[in-house]
């Protein structure tokens, strides 16, 4: 039974689902120090060069699945001991340098990073280099290569770089806390804070407290997660964890969308202020435009106000796919709506943490919102129900959607608008390629996920906004 992608998004399970069994028992912290042995048994090493180093290394995974360090705000955390198979970053001469006359490398480099042995082979002086990628451009046998980390790569806002010690550090300053360096980190080096322990202590004192009730909101992008089990399971088993009840975030969508596309209409062009990490890209690299961001809370916020309205004394666990959106409940403002945040890998640890079968449960029915607001999970789908959302309100606007499907198209979108070269009048932005079915907290990727949310939006009772949010 395959419930991850990857080897490296198991281990981090493993330790997550030790930590919340133990906390459920009230035993962590006389047992904390024997996790490591539990998830590394034995005297072989796997994947490290000993046994020792594997546990040290799931020591520091064990303080990130308790929080992490709090002095450090950044929801993503870089684990030193981890991050050193990784080749020296930067550009390098390959064994293809055929030690030519030309030296062209040379010539081009203004800063005499380039130099040649006795058999003209080419050299690169780090300490001079500053990645300009000139020499590779004109080696005529492209003998010279960018060796980036696959966290660079990943990192699309280039808030990764190397530090002196040779391991990955994040800029937070440019950092969206996406994940996107998270899941594809080989060696698991790169890892978000869990506030799982947060949730487990919520549950437990809903269990003491009777009067005291938890809700979890489920991002819809989670029809697309799960695949061993059917969604009707999951829900049961959500609520066996002791949660009161489950409501679909695709709810707080619909809300957003009607209230957004009113929100278009008066200010003439808008950024959608759905995803934190786009939210978060515009101020630190786009900051003349952050005006244009909507002033709508995110689905999860505005489900989360609806509940905390009506019933004042209620908790509010958002579960989905996003790490940023462990950042966006710090905000002031949304922090007294929602109370924590889980990804899908945390739900997937918590559901074993009590020895939890879902392919054995009943399956419950999670109904609440619309096609077009389970359609948000994916790239397109807020602008098809802001579109949606016009059309109901008998509202006349030529809605011109320009839908960005990832950070570098958001990128692209919002540097057209900054030179009044972009023809739309809507940015849909999505950090993540594919939306929310891409994000880092997901136990799987892939094209297939978008096909699950878009069957996921056709199994809606509603089918119209309205009719949706006519219970409220």
């Amino acid at each position: 039974m395959r419930k991850f992608d990857t080897k490296v998004q198991h281990l981090k399970y493993k330790v997550l689902r030790e930590v919340a069994r133990l906390a459920w028992n009230d035993s962590l912290l006389e047992n904390i120090l024997n996790i490591p042995e539990t998830i590394v048994p034995g005297k072989t090493p796997t994947m490290r060069c000993c046994v020792y180093k594997e546990r040290a290394i799931v020591a520091e995974r064990v303080k990130l699945a308790m929080g992490g360090n709090t002095a450090n705000p950044n929801i993503i955390e870089v684990i030193e001991i981890a991050c050193d198979e990784c080749p020296a970053a930067g550009y390098e001469v390959t064994d293809s340098c055929r030690g030519c006359l030309a030296h062209r490398c040379e010539d081009v480099c203004k800063r005499g990073a380039i130099s040649f042995d006795s058999n003209h082979v080419a050299h690169i002086d780090k300490s001079k280099c500053v990645e300009c990628g000139q020499c590779a451009k004109v080696c005529p046998y492209t003998a010279i290569a960018n060796r980036k980390r696959p966290c660079q790569n990943a990192c699309k806002v280039k808030a990764v770089s190397i530090n002196e010690n040779n391991a990955a550090c994040i800029d937070s300053s440019k950092c969206t806390e996406c994940g996107a360096c998270v899941y594809q980190c080989p060696f698991g080096a790169m890892m978000d804070k869990s506030f799982i322990l947060d949730v487990v202590s919520l549950l437990k004192e809903s269990e003491r407290e009777k009067n005291s009730k938890v809700y979890a909101v489920v991002a819809p992008s989670i029809s697309s997660q799960f695949s061993y089990a059917k969604l009707g399971q999951v829900i049961t088993g959500i609520k066996q964890l002791g949660f009161h009840t489950v409501v679909e975030a695709a709810l707080g969508a619909d809300m957003v969308a009607l209230e957004e596309s009113k929100e278009l209409v008066e200010k003439g062009f808008l950024t959608s202020s759905c995803c934190p990490a786009f939210k978060s890209y515009i101020k630190s690299a786009f900051p003349d435009l952050a005006q244009y961001i909507s002033h709508n809370p995110s689905p999860m916020a505005m489900i989360a106000k609806y509940i905390k309205e009506h019933t004042p004394d209620a908790k509010v666990v958002f579960i989905g796919p996003c790490t940023a959106k462990k950042s966006e409940q710090k905000d002031e403002e949304v922090k007294k709506y929602v109370d924590a945040v889980l990804t899908f890998e945390e739900l997937q640890a918590l559901i074993d943490s009590k020895d939890i079968d879902l392919t054995q449960l009943d399956e419950d029915v999670l109904d609440n919102a619309s096609y077009f607001g389970r359609i948000f999970a994916r790239s397109g789908g807020l602008s098809d129900a802001v579109a949606e959302a016009l059309k109901e309100q008998n509202i006349e606007f030529d809605l011109k959607a320009n839908v960005c499907d990832g950070i570098e198209a958001c990128r692209t979108a919002l540097l057209k608008k900054n030179k009044n070269l972009l023809d739309a009048n809507f940015i849909e932005g999505m950090a993540c390629t594919g939306g929310c079915i891409g994000g880092a907290g997901c136990l799987t990727h892939g094209e297939k996920n978008k096909a699950q949310v878009d069957i996921y939006g056709k199994e809606a009772l509603e089918k119209n906004i309205m009719d949706a949010v006519a219970w409220l």
